[in-house]
């Protein structure tokens, strides 16, 4: 035993081993953070390169090999209508169902917020969080039942002698179809249901760090209820907005189940990577497809930061 030795020394490679953990902390806290770091380093963002250079290949129309040689013309097969269609289609719906989302839940988080208290609050927050704890596949089938011809829905409008309401949605161009089933329509509401609960909270959140006496000083100074919305309480929530714009649209770009089960039949950007290297086998396109979403993320999550919605999360 050492003369500074408070304790011997204890025999054995794992005691051993632990006390010259204990003597260096700083490498205790390296060797903590190892697997996280290796799974970050080599399972993601190791995927998410192989991806890309994936992007960069190209497919034998004639053979279906891939030719691993350097190419842009995968991302220029992007642009053919077809595939161009798919992107905007994609896109258009995410940022309807994000905006649709935001509508809907800023109401719901307002009163959550500034109203809601004790088991009243704990019922809203069961209330917000009950749908995401049941299976995601059951939800959609259930809403596929609900919309469909012979749904409740349509049972619902019948009784209320409104069916010429829905008959007039349906015939509506590009969003309409034979039932809400199988249509942009009812993809577009499936979506809003599925999503909603990742815009609500963080707005609520958002609005609870508003202070009450901001809104009752704006009042005090003269301005109407509208003012007091657009001037104060709107833009001390627009981080909270955006922090769950962020959720929604980027679950409703990359979501291909729903689409699948309820729409029109037409693909979105999900589909298409699913029916590329799937069906095709065109493994380029399939994750220059990939690519999209994540580079338009990519501009939407530097926006969103700019814009303070990383402290709303």
């Amino acid at each position: 035993m050492s003369a500074g030795a408070i304790l011997p020394a204890r025999g054995g490679l794992a005691p051993r081993l632990l006390d010259w953990m204990m003597r260096h902390p700083a490498m205790f806290t390296f060797l903590l953070v190892l697997p996280i770091v290796l799974w970050l380093g080599i399972v993601y963002i190791g995927s998410l390169i192989a991806l890309l250079m994936q992007s960069f290949f190209s497919i034998d129309e004639f053979s279906g090999v891939v030719k691993h040689e350097f190419t842009l013309s995968t991302y220029a097969e992007l642009l053919r209508p077809a595939n161009f269609d798919i992107i905007l289609r994609t896109v258009v719906m995410a940022a309807a169902v994000t905006l649709a989302s935001a509508a809907i839940a800023f109401p719901i988080a307002y009163y959550a917020a500034r109203y809601a208290k004790g088991k009243w609050k704990a019922l809203f927050y069961i209330g917000i969080m009950l749908p995401l704890w049941s299976s995601y596949l059951v939800k959609v089938y259930a809403w596929k039942l609900v919309l469909a011809k012979e749904g409740i829905l349509t049972w619902i409008f019948e009784k209320l002698h409104l069916m010429w309401l829905l008959d007039g949605l349906l015939a509506l161009p590009v969003v309409g179809g034979n039932s809400l089933s199988v249509s942009y329509l009812g993809t577009f509401i499936v979506f809003i249901y599925i999503w909603l609960p990742y815009m609500i909270i963080p707005v609520q959140a958002a609005l609870e760090r508003v202070p009450g006496a901001m809104m009752e000083a704006a009042s005090d100074l003269g301005a109407t209820p509208g003012q007091s919305f657009r001037m104060v309480l709107f833009p001390l929530a627009l981080p909270g907005i955006v922090a769950g714009s962020i959720f929604t649209f980027a679950l409703t770009l990359g979501d291909y189940i729903i689409p699948q089960i309820i729409g029109s039949g037409r693909l979105f950007i999900g589909q298409a990577v699913y029916v590329q290297q799937g069906t095709a086998g065109n493994i380029p396109l399939a994750a220059a497809f990939t690519v999209v979403p994540i580079v338009i993320m990519g501009v939407y999550l530097w926006g969103a930061r700019k814009m303070g919605a990383f402290d709303a999360l």
